[in-house]
């Protein structure tokens, strides 16, 4: 198999015929065996009976049906274990993605070596309630990840079948997609400008509200990979910073109260300034973060991937 096609849908049912018959269009000529699944997030439409009907037609159609609403990133998990392709693209069901991308796509995968290229919807039909929020949030991904991307959230991305097949996208991490892949040493990122088309049919299923939604997601993702399996790292240095703080805060007060004695000069009650209480919680706090780094750290030496790793070779084993 050389392509599969992964759509996520959501009560998309007027774009399905349309879309599949344009990818059709697009992929025959070029003697590509190909694959479609269409993952059906629960839709509340007709949109299911559009895909066994599109199924019965076409041997390039496979589906599958959620029995409830989980969310893209669910979806695109579901696609990526069932893909077989050799390149697995990924784009939306709306027709905003345009078909006539997977050729390049294809070809920069193939040809030039890259295990992910991402869309860059350069010039967008949206309004500027969706257009200056995604600007914001990209550019804080950016930032954090170090990955050079515009458009972390364009839904259509191209892949390596290694790079889906080692990778995990749960709870709404799909955004974070080429970050996630870059943690699990699949590097070689790529990027390709991409047509945006209006949407022809329905209304997005995504509201402002995906803005918060993504920076926290953006911060859960980061400390995952980062300290998942050593989170002792993070809670118990943290924890003894502010131990330590407090602790030298508290022994400069008891040392300044000795010096007073000392020189038969009256001193105030230690108790009486603020330090002694802002010493006094930031110990209390040290020690809390410091056993829950702890428990964190007995927790992950439990788990049953505590040893998974990600292997790209192996030969002459016996």
């Amino acid at each position: 198999m050389d392509i599969s096609i992964v759509v996520p849908l959501y009560n998309e049912e007027e774009s399905l015929r349309e879309l599949f018959s344009w990818i059709k269009k697009v992929i025959d000529p070029l003697g590509y065996e190909f694959e479609v699944l269409f993952i059906d997030d629960g839709s509340s439409d007709s949109s299911w009976s559009v895909v066994k009907e599109l199924a019965e037609k076409n041997n390039e159609v496979k589906g599958i049906k959620f029995r409830r609403n989980y969310g893209k990133s669910a979806a695109l998990h579901t696609g990526f274990e069932e893909a077989s392709g050799d390149v697995v693209i990924t784009m939306d069901a709306d027709l905003q993605d345009s078909p006539e991308e997977i050729p390049e796509l294809y070809r920069m995968i193939k040809e030039e070596g890259y295990d992910l290229v991402s869309g860059w919807k350069k010039k967008r039909y949206d309004p500027i309630t969706k257009t200056l929020p995604s600007k914001l949030f990209n550019r804080t991904v950016r930032l954090v990840s170090g990955i050079k991307l515009h458009d972390f959230n364009c839904g259509l991305k191209a892949y390596r079948n290694e790079v889906v097949k080692n990778i995990e996208v749960y709870g709404e991490m799909h955004r974070y997609i080429p970050l996630i892949a870059k943690q699990n040493g699949f590097e070689k990122i790529g990027e390709k400008v991409v047509q945006h088309q209006e949407r022809k049919y329905g209304v997005s299923k995504f509201g402002i509200e995906r803005t918060l939604k993504g920076f926290l997601d953006l911060l859960s993702v980061t400390f995952i990979t980062k300290f998942g399996k050593r989170p002792m790292h993070l809670f118990g240095g943290l924890g003894t910073l502010m131990f330590l703080i407090g602790f030298v805060s508290a022994l400069w007060l008891g040392g300044h109260k000795l010096w007073f004695v000392y020189n038969g000069i009256k001193a105030p009650l230690v108790a009486d300034s603020p330090y002694f209480y802002i010493s006094l919680v930031s110990m209390i706090l040290g020690t809390q973060l410091f056993l829950t780094g702890f428990l964190a750290e007995l927790v992950s030496r439990s788990a049953p991937e505590r040893n998974k790793y990600q292997i790209s070779e192996k030969f002459n084993l016996m």
